[in-house]
């Protein structure tokens, strides 16, 4: 069964609206090809030309800015559909020499935002309108579509175990899910590494998320890494600039405007998707049994607000804050000029003082206290 996306009615009005350029950035098998083809189903198939970048004819084809090739290949049809587009070079003139000639509607999607945006650059500047499909959020309510009905507190617990790519929403038996985020790592993410030019040392790369896995919300020190990797520091800022956006992380950076105790130089970094990291370290354990607990719900719901502002389509900042007497809040998003703080906490029986510091200087910021029985209220 398909989860209706939140982020498909924005594309929809732009499918059927004036001829323009649409970029869908997101990580393999979060469901770009099938939300696209199930806005496209809406059309008249006639009109749709489809190409996969994966194909090596199609990147022959779209990487030579020939505009009487580019034209012969489109013919007369009104829209334009390229999946994988990061793996053709020169897309971004192919496609301004289509988009000013024809005037056609041009959809692609990319899951390594790196090489696509480095490919479209200035082409594509003014043309087109760039959305980003994360896995399923928990505003797109998935445990209304397939599976047996759940309470929602146990659809938490499943969550924070297998993550919430489409595949192990709809994989009924634990061993499936399992043995499906190993194949991703290995299929999909280690390949798609492999394929990068710039990366000399791919194992590196795996090495790094391993480490990464088992720092999920504490501060990372890059020097650390570096030693625990062999590898220069300038090295490891490189590969987990890649890996940002690769979708595989995200990065929070310290929130400071203040105070002199601030700290703000220091990042986070955090799973796009919980179920990757736990194969990662081969930690498929029930919660009450393992001792992260708290850091794969900090993970997860913080991943789930910037799945929450992709989907409306509604820009934020997010930060973690922390001051050097350990005053902390795990998430601060900044939105349309207001200050909004969540602490997460997975247990409800330990109080929580909230930080002095921050109520003072920011009073004007909302601060909310997140549990695994209220984080749906924050989010849907």
């Amino acid at each position: 069964m398909i989860i209706p996306r939140k982020i498909a009615n924005l594309i929809e009005k732009k499918l059927f609206g004036e001829p323009s350029v649409i970029i869908l950035y997101g990580p393999r098998q979060a469901g770009k090809t099938t939300l696209i083809t199930e806005l496209l189903n809406k059309l008249n198939k006639e009109n749709i030309a489809a190409f996969n970048g994966d194909d090596l004819r199609t990147r022959d084809l779209f990487g030579t800015p020939s505009l009487d090739l580019l034209k012969n290949a489109v013919g007369d049809k009104k829209y334009l559909f390229i999946d994988e587009a990061q793996n053709i070079p020169n897309i971004g003139l192919s496609l301004k020499l289509l988009f000013d000639s024809l005037k056609i509607h041009i959809i692609i999607t990319g899951s390594a935002s790196l090489d696509l945006a480095d490919k479209l650059g200035e082409p594509m500047t003014g043309r087109a309108s760039a959305y980003s499909l994360y896995p399923i959020a928990a505003g797109e309510k998935p445990w209304e579509f397939g599976g047996a009905e759940m309470e929602m507190t146990n659809r938490l617990m499943d969550f924070l175990r297998f993550g919430m790519y489409p595949k192990t929403l709809t994989i009924a038996g634990e061993d499936e899910k399992r043995q499906y985020l190993e194949n991703y790592i290995n299929n999909y993410l280690y390949k798609d590494v492999l394929a990068l030019d710039t990366v000399r040392k791919p194992k590196k790369i795996i090495d790094l998320l391993s480490m990464l896995a088992l720092q999920v919300s504490s501060q990372v020190s890059i020097s650390e890494l570096s030693v625990g990797l062999g590898l220069s520091k300038m090295v490891v800022e490189k590969y987990l600039d890649i890996l940002e956006k690769m979708f595989v992380i995200i990065n929070l950076r310290g929130f400071s405007r203040n105070l002199r105790k601030e700290i703000n130089k220091t990042s986070k970094y955090y799973f796009t998707d919980i179920g990757v990291r736990n194969a990662l370290i081969r930690n498929f354990n029930p919660l009450n049994l393992r001792n992260d607990a708290g850091a794969l719900f900090e993970n997860w719901f913080i991943v789930e607000k910037i799945k929450q502002s992709a989907n409306a389509n509604h820009p934020a900042n997010f930060y973690f804050w922390r001051t050097y007497d350990q005053q902390e809040i795990d998430l601060i998003e900044e939105r349309d000029g207001e200050l909004f703080g969540f602490e997460c906490k997975w247990s409800e029986k330990n109080k929580h003082k909230l930080p002095a510091d921050w109520l003072k200087t920011y009073p004007k910021a909302k601060l909310n206290l997140i549990n695994p029985k209220n984080c749906f209220d924050a989010l849907i």
